[in-house]
């Protein structure tokens, strides 16, 4: 292993993450060295960390090679593997343009939750196709403190469970994440959004995502608040024909959301690198176990 190990940060809608370019997987990043770069005070700071690996060199990604180049491992903050990140696929395809890797236009790229397509412009927002969601059935009740609501589930490749509030301050500190019931829904945790409107197909949300705690933004959280608010306010553009459009505002940003009529949903907002450097790797072995 090389003395230094390269790294990058960036965000999206201040989701922000460590982006460690790793081409051929050849950088161990057990979960204790994730979180170690995701501490904000210790480390380098993160809501999650984006491992840019060619998708032939990892072994969870080979099959989706002939498809997608590059495959985005990526981390929570405290260093455990999520499915997918709706801001992270941005903030990753942004870092493959500036390194060259790839042209403005269509490029794919493999998550955990499959190939997703992004669409990038030689400067400006960035649309993400981020396939469809499932609606799970059965009732959800998310709590915090002495007040519960129901929840929508809605799995975006991820799970999430969608409340719709009165007051974003309802959601109280959000530093742990907030109960719900049943148990089963979501075996594996969580990330929970509490929403409230704005106006017509304008809603607002605050976030705890699974594993990183309350977040400036949640992309695939976003998409899933979508859909939901289009199912309460009557529209499936699957049996309407028409397209579902929410601008979603969350704490970092807005990003614009449509559910087409085949399903598939589209997010565009914004991707930033803001810093390159070096990990030094004397500090990093002595930082982890």
């Amino acid at each position: 292993m090389s003395t230094r190990i390269a790294f990058l940060k960036g965000h999206g809608t201040e989701n922000d993450f460590v982006i460690v370019p790793d081409p051929e997987n050849t950088i161990d990043l057990p979960p204790a060295t994730a979180a170690a770069l995701c501490d904000r005070r210790a480390g380098i700071g993160g809501d999650g960390l984006l491992h840019v690996v060619r998708s032939a060199a990892h072994p969870e990604a080979r099959s989706m090679a002939a498809e997608a180049e590059w495959f985005m491992d990526y981390r929570n903050g405290d260093g455990s593997i999520a499915e997918m990140c709706g801001n992270g696929v941005r903030v990753f395809a942004r870092y493959l343009q500036r390194a060259g890797h790839v042209a403005e236009g269509d490029i794919a790229v493999a998550t955990r939750a499959g190939v997703k397509t992004v669409h990038l412009a030689k400067e400006g927002d960035i649309t993400v196709g981020m396939g469809k969601a499932v609606l799970p059935e059965g009732d959800v009740t998310v709590t915090v403190g002495d007040r519960s609501w129901p929840a929508r589930n809605v799995n975006m490749g991820n799970p999430h469970a969608v409340a719709f509030v009165e007051d974003l301050d309802h959601a109280g500190h959000l530093y742990a994440p907030p109960p719900f019931s049943p148990l089963s829904a979501y075996p594996d945790g969580v990330n929970v959004e509490f929403v409230v409107d704005r106006g017509l197909h304008h809603v607002a949300l605050r976030v705890h995502e699974r594993g990183s705690g309350e977040t400036r933004s949640c992309g695939t959280g976003a998409c899933a608040v979508a859909v939901a608010a289009a199912r309460r306010d009557g529209a499936d553009p699957a049996v309407t024909g028409t397209p579902a459009t929410y601008t979603v505002d969350v704490p970092g940003g807005r990003l614009v959301i449509t559910e087409r009529p085949d399903g598939e949903i589209e997010m565009t907002g914004p991707a930033v690198i803001v810093a390159e450097g070096e990990i030094d790797t004397e500090w990093l072995e002595n930082t982890t176990p």
